[in-house]
């Protein structure tokens, strides 16, 4: 039975190694790579916020190139998608909506100031999630 596997991604070393981890220890799940677009940074001058571009797109960030390219290096296809919320609950949403069976997810994305106010997105994630979650250091 092919299980639906969720990583969360940024552009961070921690997030490469996460969808690095999925793709290598869970050579027959189907694999989802989700980016949130965080809707109290977007407000604050980052990116606009988005609702959903699975695929190629031009809402997607530049980063899901180099996704494609890290699972077509191990003979692997990933789904992509870009949501807007806050990071934890926008994860938490989409594995309630899409039968995830699991999240593997780097253990940490944001730094500085952002993480401070913010908080540790994995240990949200990690406390509330209904499916395992695997935390990739």
């Amino acid at each position: 039975m092919t299980r639906q596997l969720l990583v969360p991604m940024d552009d961070s070393e921690p997030a490469r190694a996460a969808l690095e981890h999925a793709l290598s220890v869970f050579p027959n799940d189907e694999v989802t790579v989700v980016h949130v677009v965080d809707e109290l940074e977007a407000g604050y001058g980052g990116r606009p916020p988005v609702t959903d571009s699975g695929g190629t797109d031009a809402d997607e960030p530049e980063f899901f190139a180099d996704v494609r390219d890290i699972a077509a290096e191990r003979d692997r296809r990933v789904e992509t998608a870009v949501v807007e919320g806050t990071s934890a609950d926008a994860i938490l949403e989409y594995v309630r909506d899409n039968d995830v069976d699991g999240i593997v997810m780097g253990s940490e994305g944001r730094s500085g100031v952002s993480r401070m106010l913010l908080g540790s997105v994995a240990e949200a994630v990690t406390r509330q999630a209904s499916v395992p979650v695997t935390i990739v250091p």
